[in-house]
């Protein structure tokens, strides 16, 4: 069974998949693209930032040493314009619960931010966060382009009992994620305006 890093490398290695702009290269069969983009497509949809957001986090892609005790996910996508175009040096904040479903209010646990590639690339190492009381388990998002509007989102996981009882819940946000070796692989694409 391949590790995370397996699909890590896969994804920064090979070039996006932009086949109605004449591109050649294409992703491999295990990474497609989570959302579709077009002219005149739908971008991303807005969710709520929910109660813990904390401004000014740190840049940083590692949030699994904030939490040794989760089970390890490599969470990665593309930002891209609604005509399929690579969105280069975005904004992506982070954020979300621990493995037992508890936030960091204090500090920067499981917070934290990057900015996407020139490719439009982007990706944190972190952990499966646990059920926070009252939703269903999920990561919250911000992204940005350069001087952009700011999109706040939230991502879920499919095949959790609380999606279907969670009023925030969206089936257009569900992360694609693959079990690998050393714990999972998920998979989000952001269509922004």
């Amino acid at each position: 069974m391949p590790t995370r890093r397996h699909f890590l490398i896969s994804f920064v290695t090979t070039p996006i998949v932009l086949p109605e702009l004449g591109h050649a290269a294409a992703l491999p069969a295990e990474l497609p693209l989570t959302a579709s983009c077009h002219e005149d497509g739908e971008p991303t949809p807005v969710q709520t930032e929910g109660p813990y957001f904390t401004p000014d986090s740190p840049e940083k892609q590692d949030f699994a040493f904030d939490a040794p005790g989760g089970e390890k996910l490599t969470l990665a996508g593309y930002v891209l314009t609604r005509e399929c175009q690579p969105v280069a040096k975005a904004l992506i904040e982070l954020w979300h619960a621990d493995e037992s479903g508890i936030y960091d209010n204090v500090g920067y646990k499981l917070r934290g931010h990057q900015f996407s590639d020139t490719q439009g690339k982007w990706w944190f190492e972190t952990i499966v966060p646990g059920i926070y009381p009252g939703r269903t388990r999920h990561y919250h998002i911000k992204v940005q382009r350069p001087g952009g509007k700011v999109l706040t989102t939230q991502l879920y996981f499919a095949g959790e009992l609380g999606n279907q009882r969670d009023r925030l819940f969206d089936d257009s946000l569900l992360l694609d994620v693959w079990a690998t070796s050393d714990g999972k692989f998920g998979r989000y694409d952001f269509i922004i305006a």
